[in-house]
């Protein structure tokens, strides 16, 4: 849906080839908070905010009692203290027994390093080994400042033979990692998180390395452990969670789109498309009177475009069938072009792009002046962000024919997505003068002066729309959603109750009954109340009506997430990726099962993290959905 709660020109883009009625899933689910149409949640007291398709972590830390303001404090003092211990470009101070020494360890003449060896340190005393370690430590930490890395790992090699320090092993992890030897530096930094889990630097530095070696899932655990010990305050590693979920979620992506099987999306997708277009009557020679031979091109593409009128999941495929039927059993005369069109666009829905466009290709070859097919055309070109090509098809078939209302309504929509909302206007404003009967430009038209900022006029325009098109669902769904926007909240659920019962008395609950006005509702509810029962009741029955409606399923993660229900959340996460229909709506999705899998993983595998996330969620307060 290009609506006024559109996120970015990407989501726009989807949303304007599903039509007004059904955005992309992200596209809602991003529009649940404020002004800058992001979504946050929590999971285990830490906040995920998604804005424009991107996901990071936010959290507030809890109250600090005043114990706990002069213990950091004096961790403060420490800290400044001991600064001229720190070793250079990413080693570390000593920071166990000991480390007091490491200072004049600096001074240590070369000529009196010890030299120690697996046998040697066998018999020194305990006292001794810290010395040693204190000055071999030192020693590698000056070598690693004069980028002496092999030296330098040699040194912290022997210190570590006297003492298995944290500190040590993260150091030689640095020369490693200078040296871009990632699976030592994934061993070292491993050793050192084994001695002490809450090591961000040791684990900061496996992340970097377990990344540039591809392996982005584990990185991906090892920021996120990091951003919880540190509540969050590290930037840089709050970026690389972001960075990296989009790099595992493109990965998995590409693999789903590779193994994905080609079918029809939902009902509520396959409709909300199909009904961008007028509706037209049977052309001649395929009309319900004439007699024609059944299993013939012409019969099989009358079904299809009869099947397509039942708006269920059913007909659709009946028609796609149909189509694929007529074209191959040819003899369709003066309706070929027709038949290849409406093939190309359930091709086309079905993702099948490369047939899709040849199918369309041929229908302009046979048939120059059937402009629908340009349009879908277009409306492909889009997709694929090649702006140019889409903008030509809509000039081509303009030329053609000059007063298709289509042509200027899906044009506008072009120009809605690129913000372009003053060009938007005038084209849907001429798509209802050529042809006043099209609801979805009157509609689009309100929702563009919603976005130009005219809310005045664009609450007339929809009172126009329900005085005219008061036996229509969808005027009441999208106005609701503008006054949702507002936060008229009861005005809102009102409009969409007035929607959802239109909808049952038109075509019922059994089949082809539009979804979005309940989740809607749902969404509303919700926001208004935090009432999650009610919104999930409807989402449920949503996917009742329509088991595969990616925005119902992705809804209902949120609100089972917000519940605490994580489990079950990332299964509908991971269902509305297997729904989704195109890779970058696959990536959004699996973006937010990955941020949800991640928290699971992390409690799993760094147990002492689940307080301390819960902590920070107590001193959080209120709902996480504000």
């Amino acid at each position: 849906m290009a609506s006024a709660r559109s996120t970015t020109a990407a989501v726009d883009q989807t949303a304007q080839h599903v039509s007004q009625a059904s955005s992309s899933t992200w596209e809602r689910i991003t529009s649940w908070y404020g002004e800058n149409k992001a979504l946050a949640w929590t999971v285990a007291g830490v906040t995920v905010v998604v804005a424009g398709g991107s996901i990071y972590y936010l959290s507030q830390p809890p109250k600090a009692s005043e114990q706990d303001k002069k213990a950091k404090k004096d961790r403060r003092k420490a800290a400044k203290a001991a600064k001229a211990e720190e070793g250079k470009a990413g080693t570390e101070k000593d920071t166990t027994a000991g480390a007091p020494k490491a200072a004049k360890a600096e001074e240590v003449a070369e000529e009196e390093l010890p030299t120690v060896t697996e046998e040697s340190v066998v018999s020194l005393s305990e006292q001794e080994r810290k010395d040693y370690a204190a000055k071999l430590k030192a020693a590698g930490n000056k070598a690693y400042g004069s980028k002496d890395y092999n030296r330098a790992i040699n040194l912290y090699g022997q210190a570590i033979l006297c003492k298995a320090d944290p500190v040590f092993y993260s150091n030689r992890a640095a020369c490693w990692n200078a040296l871009g030897n990632w699976q030592k530096v994934i061993e070292d930094t491993t050793a050192a998180v084994n001695l002490d889990p809450e090591y961000v630097k040791a684990l900061n530095r496996r992340a970097n390395a377990y990344e540039q070696d591809g392996k982005f899932s584990e990185a991906l655990l090892d920021y996120t452990a990091s951003c919880i010990i540190d509540q969050f305050r590290n930037d840089q590693s709050a970026q690389a969670v972001e960075r990296l979920l989009k790099k595992v979620a493109e990965s998995k992506a590409r693999a789903i789109v590779e193994g994905k099987e080609k079918r029809l999306p939902s009902p509520t997708f396959v409709s909300n498309y199909l009904q961008s277009f007028r509706v037209r009557e049977l052309p001649e020679g395929i009309k319900e009177t004439d007699d024609l031979p059944e299993g013939s091109g012409l019969w099989n593409l009358r079904k299809g475009l009869q099947a397509i009128h039942t708006r269920t999941g059913e007909g659709y495929n009946e028609a796609s069938q149909a189509f694929d039927k007529a074209v191959e059993a040819g003899g369709l005369g003066q309706h070929e072009a027709y038949a290849y069109n409406m093939r190309g666009t359930f091709r086309y829905l079905k993702g099948e792009n490369e047939a899709a466009l040849a199918d369309l290709n041929k229908s302009i070859d046979l048939d120059p002046a059937l402009v629908q097919s340009y349009v879908k055309r277009a409306s492909m070109h889009l997709e694929q962000s090649n702006r140019d090509a889409a903008a030509n098809d809509f000039e081509v078939a303009m030329q053609h024919n000059s007063t298709d209302p289509d042509i200027f309504y899906h044009r506008a929509q072009l120009h809605f997505i690129l913000s372009e909302f003053s060009l938007a206007a005038t084209d849907y404003q001429k798509s209802i003068d050529l042809d006043s009967s099209f609801i979805f430009s009157h509609i689009q038209l309100g929702v563009t002066q919603y976005k130009m900022g005219s809310i005045a006029s664009s609450m007339a325009t929809f009172r126009r729309c329900i005085k005219n098109f008061g036996d229509k669902s969808d005027v009441y769904n999208y106005y609701g959603e503008l006054l949702l926007d507002q936060q008229k909240y009861q005005e809102a659920v009102e409009k969409f109750e007035t929607a959802v019962e239109m909808e049952r008395k038109s075509v019922g609950e059994r089949g082809g009954m539009n979804v979005l006005p309940l989740i809607n509702k749902a969404l509303a509810l919700f926001q208004w109340k935090q009432d999650f029962s009610a919104a999930e009741e409807l989402c449920q029955k949503a996917l009742i009506i329509d088991p595969e409606c990616d925005i119902a399923v992705a809804t209902m993660a949120q609100l089972l997430l917000q519940q605490g229900k994580v489990i079950d959340a990332l299964k509908y996460f991971e269902r509305a990726a297997e729904l989704s229909r195109t890779e970058g709506e696959i990536v959004n999705a699996l973006s937010y099962a990955e941020a949800t899998r991640t928290q699971l993983e992390v409690q799993e595998k760094y147990p002492q993290l689940a307080a301390k996330l819960q902590g920070m969620g107590a001193g959080m307060g209120g709902p996480a959905m504000r």
